[in-house]
């Protein structure tokens, strides 16, 4: 049973740095954001650490996120940007004690491996949605997509892009995110688990033929087996990207699957509750959320 934990105006919501080094101007436009809506934000002073790449030492940003967690005036952690970095921290944090403080965690890109433990390992749901220095520069449309998905229930999403390369109804779990990041888990203890789920991905400057790499190295190492469902998102700056619909089409050969979906690297990135039960019905080109209400 996956639980999903959303936040209310007022509430405060931490900042964590577990990938890469940022711009400091971006991160205090982002917190603008996050105050406007009505958050208290919570900054560490640790994030701003340094270590070629990354945002400090794996052990250092690691301790921000389990500090977090920890925290009970905490209610919500937002992570800073991308990059890469947040696999490294994947074996210093504190599972058992996360599990004990269930949080709202949100970002995307490289933050999907955190995304993806956290659902994995605690069932909590996430959103995947814009990091912190991300909302400096989003149009209003993606705030608002942002706001209500970690404030209220998720409602359905029509794909007004959507293309449709396999028909048909799927249900399960939403998982998924950047594809890369999800591919660098494979052979690892939090190697992704999408049995059951509908399949959500996207990634950005990769050419076809990594993706086609990536997919393939996927399937054959049968993450795929059981995925009922499949979602794209944006595919940024990814060269012959005509190619793409093509792979799609040969890797999930029988598997409802829709292109389309704006969410992920492109101007517009619409905020995303993993980890709940969704129903993928290709002929309306929408998603709709299957919660309590």
């Amino acid at each position: 049973m996956i639980n999903f934990y959303p936040l209310k105006k007022g509430d405060t919501i931490g900042v964590a740095a577990p990938s890469a080094r940022f711009d400091d101007k971006k991160l205090r436009k982002g917190i603008d954001c996050l105050e406007k809506m009505g958050f208290e934000v919570l900054l560490p002073e640790a994030i701003f650490g340094r270590k070629r790449y990354l945002a400090g030492e794996d052990h250092a940003r690691a301790s921000v996120v389990n500090e977090l967690f920890a925290n009970p005036k905490v209610n919500g952690i937002i992570a800073a940007r991308g990059g890469f970095g947040a696999m490294r921290i994947l074996e210093f944090l504190d599972w058992e004690m996360i599990q004990a403080n269930p949080k709202l965690v949100i970002g995307f890109s490289d933050a999907t491996a955190l995304l993806s433990a956290v659902i994995q390992r605690t069932q909590f749901a996430v959103v995947h949605g814009p990091n912190l220095v991300s909302l400096a520069n989003v149009d209003s449309i993606t705030l608002s997509s942002f706001f209500q998905a970690i404030t209220e229930l998720p409602t359905d999403i029509l794909l007004s892009l959507g293309g449709c390369l396999e028909p048909g109804q799927a249900q399960g779990k939403l998982v998924g995110g950047n594809l890369a990041t999800l591919t660098h888990l494979i052979g690892t203890q939090f190697q992704p688990d999408f049995t059951g789920g509908v399949l959500f991905l996207e990634d950005v400057g990769e050419p076809a033929y990594k993706i086609d790499r990536m997919l393939s190295q996927m399937k054959m190492a049968g993450l795929f087996k059981g995925v009922q469902g499949v979602i794209t998102g944006s595919f940024e700056n990814c060269d012959n990207a005509d190619y793409i619909p093509g792979i799609l089409s040969e890797i999930f050969e029988g598997v409802p699957l829709l292109m389309g979906l704006t969410s992920g690297h492109g101007d517009r990135n619409f905020s995303l509750a993993m980890g709940l039960e969704v129903v993928l019905d290709t002929s309306t080109a929408r998603i709709k959320w299957q919660v309590n209400q």
